[in-house]
């Protein structure tokens, strides 16, 4: 969902480094090197990156659909 901030098991920052890691794999590059080059060298923050999915959008669009449901059939009028 989104980026955590640091390593899971070393607890190196890594959230500054996802912006420009996502970016350059989007444009092709090799996901290895682009982790060489940002100097991103420990295999437990290597996975932390390569693992992550965004699925932020896609539950939003599940949240939004249960709040339209909920209006539709008065759950949040007073009782």
């Amino acid at each position: 969902m989104i980026i955590p901030v640091r390593c899971f098991t070393c607890g190196k920052l890594i959230a500054d480094i996802w912006e420009e890691f996502a970016r350059r794999v989007k444009a092709g590059e090799d996901a290895g090197g682009v982790l060489d080059s940002l100097g991103v060298k420990r295999y437990c923050c290597r996975r932390m990156l390569l693992s992550h999915v965004e699925i932020i959008d896609e539950v939003l669009r599940f949240y939004e659909e249960a709040e339209k449901w909920r209006e539709a059939r008065g759950y949040y009028e007073a009782k």
